[in-house]
Formats: C-alpha cells, structure tokens, sequence
C-alpha cells in the first residue's frame, strides 16, 4: 500500500468533511438569526437600549412604507357577535394553513371567506368556558392589509373545523391616504418607552386598528402591530407614532 498516496487522500476527504460542516453550521445560524442579522434601520440608540433591556427581535423589521388611508367599518348586525355556526360538513383542519384549499372547502357554507386572512397569533377565548380551540381569521382591506379589530373564528375539533363565529362588517375607507411610519421607527418608539426588559418581539405585521366604541360605526388607523412571545403583550403603533395597548385600550401620543 502506498501509505503516502492514502495519507493524502484521507487529509483531503477531512479537509472536505470539514468544509461541508462548516457551511451547514453557518446554514444553520444564518436561518436562526435570519430576521436578527440587520438592524440597520435602528439608530445606535435604539441598537443600545436593545442590548441594556436585554430585547430580542425574531422578526423582520418590514421596510415598505405603502400609503394607506384611515377606514371606517359598520357592523352589520349592531356589533353583537353572532352565535356560533355549525358546519354542516366539517373540514379537516389542517386546510387552515392553504389559504387556496381552505377557502375551496369553506366557501360553500362561509360566504366572503376569500377575503379573510388567517392570523397564527391571533385567539379567540370563549368567555364561558376560557377555551381557545379556534383558529382566528381578519377581513383584509384592498385584499391586503388585515382588520385586526374584526375576527372570524374556526372552531375546531379532533382536527375538524366544524363550526364558525362570523361578525358581518361593511368596510369604507374614509380619509386620504397618508405614508405610512416606518417600521424601524415605531419600533425604536416601543423599545425607547414601552417595551419591558427582556421582551421578545415574535411579529410585526401592517394592518388596521382602532378603539372600539360602543356604536355601530368604527374607525380603524393603519397601524404596526408588534406581538411579544408567549403572549406577553401587544402593541400597535399608528402612523403619527401613538402607540394602544389593547389590554388597557389607551392610547400615548408622541
């Protein structure tokens, strides 16, 4: 045997094996720290308050500013929540994350569902029982940005949707469109004078929202909607940088 061929010939496969490791373990963190790589957007004071709080961002930070105009909504049935729905076909629940097979299966017994969105983080609590065996969808503006006041809920049981609580709304735009404030900016604002230590930032999504009232008619402001982890909290902040805590449904101004 030519042990000095074979030497060679086993330091190479190594040097290989190596080179193989090393690019899936960069793989690996680059898709861990993906949406954290780039905080570029977020002035040195921002990045500094971060690091101090100890808060982690595991989200993007969107950097479109589409222009967007206030809404106004009305419910159709004098704002009550409709009673719950049962299907007369139940589904297999699984068609919730297909947007395309879900509203192929649900169009038939829920009218308008083409035009809802599904929110992963979103819930929807029974008040009698505190149950949460529902999955939640919003009504999306210019077929785009979801109405995160207004929920369709999916009721679901061993892995069947097999009913829903629909609340009818007509939608109607009701001021001119204004650009929006950027992303990295209404976060910088959360993270300045809101945020809690330790916090961690799970989505930031554009959508509406508004202060409900009780009347048929409603107001909704393009907003950011920043949710926390574990369901610590969520924040929306409108375009002139107020921020509402639905929790207490107060709104700080800028």
């Amino acid at each position: 045997m030519d042990w000095s061929r074979a030497k060679n010939v086993l330091i190479c496969t190594f040097l290989l094996l190596n080179a193989v490791l090393g690019y899936q373990l960069w793989h690996d963190a680059q898709e861990t720290a993906g949406p954290n790589l780039d905080f570029t957007s977020l002035d040195e004071n921002t990045q500094r308050l971060m690091e101090e709080k100890s808060i982690q961002v595991l989200a993007p930070i969107p950097g479109d500013t589409p222009q967007l105009p206030k809404l106004s909504y009305t419910y159709v049935h004098s704002g009550e929540k409709d009673d719950r729905v049962q299907l007369v076909k139940p589904v297999d629940s699984k068609l919730v994350f297909t947007h395309d097979a879900l509203v192929e299966a649900l169009e038939p017994q829920i009218k308008d569902i083409d035009n809802y969105q599904y929110d992963p983080l979103d819930v929807q609590e029974e008040p009698a029982s505190g149950q949460t065996d529902a999955f939640v969808l919003h009504p999306l503006v210019q077929d785009k940005w979801p109405l995160f006041n207004v929920k369709l809920a999916l009721f679901y049981s061993n892995q069947k949707i097999t009913g829903y609580r629909k609340i009818q709304v007509i939608l109607q735009p009701s001021d001119e469109a204004k650009k929006m404030l950027p992303a990295s900016k209404a976060l910088a604002r959360l993270i300045d004078s809101y945020l809690p230590r330790d916090s961690i930032v799970k989505d930031i999504r554009l959508g509406y929202y508004g202060q409900t009232f009780n009347s048929d008619s409603q107001v909704a402001a393009p907003v950011w909607r920043f949710m926390l982890d574990n369901g610590k909290g969520v924040y929306y902040v409108q375009m002139n940088g107020d921020v509402i805590s639905p929790k207490t449904e107060h709104t700080e101004g800028s």
